[in-house]
């Protein structure tokens, strides 16, 4: 569970211009997570535009990632779905060798009961043989887990350590950190909350602005486990504005133009259909946004 104590970063996957993948963009992109602080990675996630990539080109982007890591910091590997048997046969198959934990997003679209749920997740904890991170967000799933399914979880469930939370409810959050065991993490999902449920009692967060800005990002949560609020809170102001805008015309369209206007992933801020690159007002806002934070 320490392992995943922090900040995890969730990270895209870079295209070049003729939307393939851009292995050396994301060897880059690896290195500038680990170098500036981040506790943990996140690999084929939602930011990453997993459901858009080809079954070669999940291969490529893990062992590239796996590669790339070397070993310095633990990785998370996206595993999830909403036909449970398919999700369980993924399990078998997967080499998870270089992974520490899959993360396993709520049944989509069916929205299934709070049992259905619970019978989803304690499926996949019999299934996989790493650790296994719930992953709550209502937004995309039109279902949400109850704190009460998540703690039933975490007591009925060894392997089950932690949740990513991104409801966007600091209310439940709190439900959350109330009801489940104190050796289960209860991790932010949404950028916004982040410092609010780590002061909380929260574990952290998974986050999407914090690749762009590994340093100020991880360095504002490890205030936040310190309970040095003011501290956090500081930086946490300086972000404030980025997280909306970031998100504005969808994940990843926004975080990958911050991270080509940053020369993190090179000039390259492509995405693929049915997602479209950000808009010119929205580049510019972005761009105005990072002249000003370096100043």
């Amino acid at each position: 569970m320490q392992a995943f104590l922090g900040t995890g970063t969730a990270l895209i996957t870079p295209f070049k211009d003729d939307k393939s993948v851009d292995v050396a963009a994301l060897e880059q992109l690896v290195d500038f997570q680990i170098e500036n602080g981040v506790e943990y990675i996140v690999v084929l996630g939602t930011t990453a535009e997993s459901v858009t990539l080809t079954s070669e080109e999940k291969e490529l982007v893990k062992n590239t990632i796996i590669a790339k890591n070397s070993g310095r910091v633990p990785l998370v590997l996206g595993v999830g779905g909403n036909n449970t048997s398919t999700v369980i046969n993924d399990l078998k198959t997967l080499d998870l060798s270089g992974f520490q934990a899959i993360l396993s997003v709520s049944p989509y679209y069916n929205k299934p009961s709070q049992e259905g749920i619970y019978q989803h997740y304690l499926a996949i904890s019999n299934a996989s043989p790493v650790p296994v991170i719930i992953y709550n967000v209502p937004g995309r799933t039109s279902s949400n887990i109850a704190p009460e399914t998540v703690a039933r979880l975490a007591v009925d469930c060894e392997n089950i350590i932690a949740v990513k939370e991104a409801a966007g409810d600091l209310v439940q959050a709190m439900k959350l950190i109330q009801l489940v065991p104190s050796d289960f993490l209860v991790i932010s999902g949404d950028d916004m909350i982040a410092l609010p449920m780590t002061l909380a009692g929260g574990g952290g967060v998974i986050s999407v602005l914090g690749q762009a800005y590994p340093k100020e990002f991880s360095e504002m949560i490890r205030l936040g486990l310190d309970k040095s609020v003011s501290e956090s809170y500081k930086l946490h102001y300086q972000m404030m504005e980025v997280v909306d805008l970031i998100f504005e015309e969808g994940n990843p369209v926004g975080i990958k133009a911050l991270l080509s206007m940053l020369d993190v992933i090179g000039s390259s801020n492509e995405v693929r259909l049915p997602l479209v690159s950000a808009t010119e007002t929205l580049q510019e806002k972005l761009r105005k946004f990072a002249l000003a934070y370096c100043e």
